[in-house]
């Protein structure tokens, strides 16, 4: 399945001491790997957060047609996202991550510089508490 790891879990990745809720992913959007998404959804008893309470499970049409999608699933809360920033979508993102291995299983985050960008463009008062120590981090690294 090909995804990247964003927002606050890629933070925390990266050494950020602030805490998250959920995993957010940016997911490609081709048929293929929607059909692989939605096999890891129906195992993690995935459904939409809907305000009137209906179960709304995803599918490979609502993935590719929402651009935003947010879950519940019995392992928590799950982002999937099309897109992030100013318009970096997974192909986009692909090439500007960290690999990391946990229990032997590899996986791509997004790097620092592009952490930054995304929360500065994102412009919510989360990102702004973010940030600071996102620069520090990116600063150190770069020593």
């Amino acid at each position: 399945m090909d995804f990247v790891v964003v927002g606050g879990v890629a933070a925390t990745l990266a050494g950020s001491p602030l805490g998250t809720r959920d995993l957010d992913l940016v997911f490609a959007c081709q048929a293929d790997n929607l059909k692989k998404l939605v096999r890891v959804l129906r195992n993690l008893d995935a459904t939409y957060k809907d305000p009137a309470g209906r179960r709304i499970v995803p599918d490979e049409e609502k993935l590719a047609r929402i651009r935003v999608n947010l879950l519940n699933t019995r392992l928590g809360d799950l982002d999937l996202l099309q897109e992030i920033g100013s318009g970096l979508d997974y192909s986009a993102l692909r090439h500007r991550t960290v690999e990391y291995e946990i229990e032997e299983r590899t996986f791509r985050a997004i790097d620092l510089a592009t952490l930054i960008e995304s929360k500065t463009v994102a412009d919510r008062p989360k990102d702004h508490q973010a940030l600071p120590y996102l620069r520090e981090l990116l600063r150190l690294a770069e020593e």
